[in-house]
């Protein structure tokens, strides 16, 4: 009897975890365009930081990235459980704070050049406190647009494994939130050490052969990388954002596919008309946040001064 209450276990436990291995495929499928934007976001975010730093810097970010799936993945079941109707609001905010970052780093570039607190930290003029101020602000920030990816990456998830039972929903959430993490953040760490990569190998060919060449290879073309991932990273925004907003708002939806349905059939363009409707009204959501919030910051700045 002992041994048939093991064998039942047994099969229950593998049964489980094939259920567990074969949803987290699907979801995998599901989110695979939230981490090429979760990629390109992180690897921006935590560019500018001195070479010696980049790891420590993008292992913090990373540290804070479990712990965002840490609170995210029970408060994500305990919303779906208690107040489902939660989840699309809070979805919505996340998204519109993701248009707002990307209209700010925008307006900063083009209008306020000259009101940068902290200079990039690979500068040696800067003293350790700048730089430790430079790198904090970089990890918050990292962390912040973090949470926001990694909660619609649970959401996508949430909804593909609802029905099953709670374990085998813990069990598939944990499992893919860490993958994920590991995944961005390995690859993460790989881009920003590209140069280095590129002066060990000119290191170890002296000069010759075609190690020198990839070495000189990587070395050139890292800081171009990174210059494509900044501009990358804040279209990322856009889109992620733009595409929570829009999938929030069924007004909106509604009337982008009406828009989409309108316009001329274009070979392999077609397929590209949600993904630029769901940039614009990310950038179209992202500055009017942004001029909702300096408007605010205006008026409250105007009263304090008439007190």
């Amino acid at each position: 009897m002992a041994g048939l209450t093991l064998l039942t276990l047994l099969d229950d436990i593998a049964s489980v975890l094939d259920d567990v291995a074969v949803m987290s495929k699907v979801a995998a499928r599901k989110t695979a365009g939230v981490l090429g934007d979760d990629l390109a976001l992180n690897a921006h975010q935590v560019s500018g930081v001195k070479a010696e730093r980049e790891i420590p810097v993008v292992w913090s970010v990373a540290k804070g990235s479990f712990i965002n799936k840490l609170i995210l993945v029970p408060a994500a079941l305990l919303i779906s459980a208690v107040a489902p109707w939660l989840i699309l609001p809070l979805l919505l905010l996340g998204g519109l704070y993701l248009c707002f970052e990307g209209a700010e780093k925008v307006f900063e570039k083009f209008f306020h050049q000259q009101d940068k607190k902290y200079p990039l930290a690979k500068q040696t003029e800067n003293s350790p406190a700048e730089v430790s101020a430079y790198e904090k602000k970089k990890i918050k920030g990292a962390i912040r647009t973090d949470f926001i990816l990694s909660a619609e990456i649970i959401a996508i998830v949430l909804g593909i494994v609802q029905q099953l039972p709670f374990f085998t929903q813990v069990l598939v959430m944990s499992f893919v939130g860490i993958c994920v993490t590991v995944l961005v953040y390995g690859l993460v760490a790989g881009i920003v050490k590209l140069d280095d990569l590129g002066f060990y190998l000119q290191e170890k060919s002296a000069g010759k052969g075609i190690l020198n060449v990839m070495g000189n290879g990587l070395i050139a073309s890292a800081p171009k990388l990174m210059k494509l991932l900044t501009i990358v990273g804040t279209v990322a925004m856009f889109l992620v954002g733009g595409g929570i907003v829009t999938h929030s708002i069924p007004t909106i939806h509604h009337l982008q596919e009406s828009i989409i349905a309108s316009l001329p059939d274009i070979d392999y363009f077609s397929a590209s008309y949600s993904t630029i409707g769901n940039g614009l009204v990310g950038m179209l959501s992202g500055f009017i946040v942004l001029l909702l919030i300096t408007l605010l910051h205006q008026l409250k700045t105007n009263f304090s001064r008439e007190k």
